[in-house]
């Protein structure tokens, strides 16, 4: 064969190969297209976290039009008194929905943004898959991880959009701690192949889209690369895990270090201080006699399904798969997914309450079957090594099948899962409750220490003047909700925020006639990152209020008050860490990069 036919015939099998990986992109993207079908019929769906991620992308939208690109402070819940959610809840997702929300209608926006996490999420479980797979059952592995259980239930029930990017982030994470290209090599050669710099992307990632996945990300990361060394009888993985997490972590210090740090300042203690929202409330189909309860229990039995069916997906994917000698990989690759199956399971029972209360962080999850995110990648991979046929003939039996498989998944989804909105819960009603500020959807572990959310009230003016700072504010309407008007004649003189340059989320600015002494009430929650200025000096110490409002002593007189939000040490030590990880990250790249073309290129002297 001459040289010119050989490079055609390389040309060729390149061309295939690509039209074989386009396809297999395609599969997947026509997978997630289908996964959201019933949402294009039917509108979003107003699951558990649906209002509370919309008006996240409210705020954040907001805030970018005042020139804040990493807000801190979320102006609408609470009628406007507003809380620090973008220091304690990553703002990746918040910023995802933000983004699209500029260029779609809002009532497209969540459905797009589902689309797009279960693409992504897809396709993130297709590269690991091809690590050890064709490209064909890679895809179909993709589409059984967007399928199979907990993705739709995330998306369709819960409406967790920022748990939902799991489903992208994990399968990357495990990509690259399973990742070995330079197998020949020893020590922090091998270690740095190209993989430690994304698993410390991935990992950031993690950290940024949901404190709970970055959590599991970082046990995961430690559990998988301690038995990938073990297997391999190599420090390689530890040390590329060593490098990845702290780099990741690094990077992703820009909300780590504030979020640790500042948990004094707010009420964090209450995410776990209800039976409904602890671990030990959330075992395998348990249930409760607490009437409170009884939804949460329902939700409970749903998602104990699920972990059901996943767990025994996985499992009988892998004896299918060791009865057929057909284990993906070597022992190296697949032991670590198929242990994960045992280990997703053992955490849904009270037996393994001393590991939750024993590991760092880790009862802040809240609810263990959310480890059901790093399950999705092995049940897809051993699903899809399972079932894909050795010979071609059968591929048009296994394709149909699974393909039915999936719609019916999708049909399930719609039927049980899907929760129809209220009509104070549409689309268009959370707008106008935004603009109009009757929004109350707060969290309540991001309040003021010692305050009371039930306190809070509806319709208060930008400032009130009262004689005494604990002044009751609102009367009780039928539903029990707080609201005020004048007419009470509880405050008395109102006062309006003025409207200029200088006013923006993080920005007060009000000017007065105060008639006699008294205390101006504002309609905003104290944080210590607020800094107060009344004609100019600054106002420490200030009385507290049940209801978590600044209470602002104030002269007679012309009075001119400034509330300025002022970054505190910790978040600029965190800009700083997370500048110089991400500059470090940048230098591995290109470390890797170079050492990896060097190996290639050895390689190719190689006599043949």
């Amino acid at each position: 064969m001459t040289e010119n036919a050989a490079d055609d015939q390389g040309s060729l099998a390149g061309t295939r190969s690509s039209r074989k990986a386009f396809g297999g992109l395609a599969i997947v993207l026509l997978a997630a297209l289908v996964a959201i079908v019933p949402l294009l019929v039917r509108g979003p769906s107003c699951g558990h976290d649906f209002n509370y991620h919309f008006f996240s992308w409210l705020d954040m939208q907001r805030n970018w039009r005042q020139g804040i690109p990493y807000p801190s402070w979320a102006p609408s819940p609470d009628y406007r008194a507003g809380e620090p959610r973008f220091i304690f809840y990553p703002p990746l997702e918040a910023m995802a929905g933000a983004a699209l929300g500029t260029v779609l209608p809002w009532k497209l926006t969540p459905i797009a943004l589902t689309f797009l996490i279960l693409a992504c999420a897809g396709l993130a479980v297709r590269a690991l898959a091809r690590e050890v797979m064709e490209d064909a059952p890679a895809a179909l592995a993709g589409c059984a991880a967007i399928f199979f259980g907990y993705a739709l239930f995330t998306a369709y029930e819960r409406t967790d959009f920022a748990e939902l990017t799991g489903g992208i982030w994990i399968p990357l994470l495990m990509l690259f701690v399973l990742r070995d290209h330079n197998a020949s090599a020893r020590g922090w050669r091998r270690a740095l192949d190209g993989s430690a710099a994304p698993l410390a992307l991935a990992l950031a990632l993690a950290w940024i889209s949901d404190a709970p996945l970055g959590v599991m990300a970082m046990y995961l990361l430690a559990g998988m690369s301690l038995v990938v060394a073990l297997t391999a009888r190599s420090w390689a993985p530890i040390i590329r895990a060593a490098v990845g997490a702290v780099l990741g972590a690094g990077m992703a210090a820009i909300y780590i270090l504030p979020a640790a740090w500042e948990e004094r300042s707010v009420a964090i203690d209450r995410s776990t201080g209800d039976m409904g929202v602890m671990i030990q409330g959330s075992w395998l189909f348990a249930r409760h006699s607490d009437p409170e309860l009884a939804l949460h229990d329902l939700v409970l039995h749903q998602v104990s399904e699920i972990v059901v069916a996943m767990v025994a997906v996985t499992l009988a994917g892998v004896l299918v798969c060791w009865l057929r000698g057909r284990l993906p990989g070597g022992r190296r690759w697949w032991l670590p997914l198929a242990l994960l199956p045992v280990l997703v399971l053992f955490l849904q029972f009270p037996i393994s309450l001393p590991v939750w209360n024993g590991l760092p962080e880790l009862r802040y999850m809240q609810f263990p079957w959310r480890w059901l995110l790093v399950l999705e990648a092995p049940m897809g991979i051993f699903f899809a090594a399972a079932v894909w046929p050795a010979r071609r003939r059968w591929i048009l039996a296994v394709v149909p099948l699974c393909a039915a498989l999936f719609a019916v998944e999708t049909v399930w989804a719609a039927r049980y899962w899907f929760q129809p909105c209220r009509p104070e819960d549409t689309v268009a009603a959370m707008v106008n409750r935004y603009r109009t500020g009757t929004v109350l959807d707060d969290s309540d572990e991001f309040a003021p220490p010692d305050s009371d959310d039930d306190l809070l009230v509806l319709g208060l003016p930008d400032a009130c003047l009262v004689r005494d700072p604990a002044m009751a504010l609102g009367k009780a309407t039928a539903d029990g909700t707080l609201v005020w008007n004048a007419a009470q004649g509880s405050c008395e003189a109102t006062y309006s925020a003025q409207t200029s340059a200088a006013s923006s989320v993080e920005h007060l600015l009000l000017r007065a006639e105060i008639p006699h002494p008294g205390f101006l009430i504002l309609r905003l929650r104290t944080y210590p990152a607020w800094r107060v200025r009344v004609n100019g000096k600054s106002v420490s110490n200030l009385p507290q209020r049940d209801d978590g409002l600044f209470a602002v002593p104030v002269p007679s007189g012309s009075v001119t008050l400034t509330v300025n939000w002022k970054n505190t040490p910790d978040v600029i030590a965190a800009r700083c860490i997370s500048l110089i990880a991400v500059l470090l990250v940048t230098a591995l790249c290109a470390l890797e990069r170079k050492l990896t073309r060097t190996r290639l290129s050895l390689v190719r002297c190689l006599p043949t």
